[in-house]
């Protein structure tokens, strides 16, 4: 009895029955709203609930059977598809060690010795520190210290230039 105002009717007043996506996992009764690959290279997905999509990625390895570089040049390609959401992951609320940090800072954080959500006053000292030890004018001659020294520039170039996206973005 709404007189012709749809609008006065209640929530949830329709009769059709809802269509939920069951788990793929036999047996399961819940929901199945967590998709995962079937196989590598595949679109073909499974629809899992949160217990059995955590298990099944546990032991996932999404580049299982490829090269270094076969693995490089799938991980390159899918970045590149997928640009536009890490370009805008910093304007989340999030901190930095949960997926704001692209895999060449985090390599960088790694080379640095630093934890994933390190800021970048402790990127700085930590730079200084490595590179004084390994400087070429303090080890000259040494080719395994110059090595190491052109690592921790490369690191701390990354890293400075993302700082530089944050601060000119935030």
């Amino acid at each position: 009895m709404d007189w012709g105002f749809p609008r006065w009717r209640g929530y949830e007043s329709a009769r059709e029955a809802a269509q939920i996506r069951l788990c793929d996992r036999h047996g399961c009764s819940e929901p199945g709203d967590c998709p995962a690959p079937k196989s590598p290279s595949s679109p073909d997905r499974w629809y899992f609930c949160q217990k059995h999509a955590a298990e099944y990625n546990a032991g996932w390895d999404y580049f299982a059977g490829l090269t270094k570089e076969e693995a490089a040049a799938r991980e390159k390609k899918e970045r590149q598809t997928h640009e536009g959401y890490q370009e805008s992951s910093h304007y989340g609320w999030a901190g930095s060690g949960d997926g704001s940090r692209s895999g060449d800072e985090l390599r960088a954080l790694e080379a640095l010795g630093l934890e994933p959500d390190a800021d970048f006053d402790a990127v700085r000292k930590a730079w200084r520190t490595k590179a004084k030890e390994v400087h070429p004018d303090v080890r000259p001659g040494d080719d395994e210290a110059a090595k190491a020294f052109q690592t921790y520039q490369l690191a701390y170039e990354v890293l400075r230039a993302a700082e530089e996206r944050r601060e000119w973005h935030g």
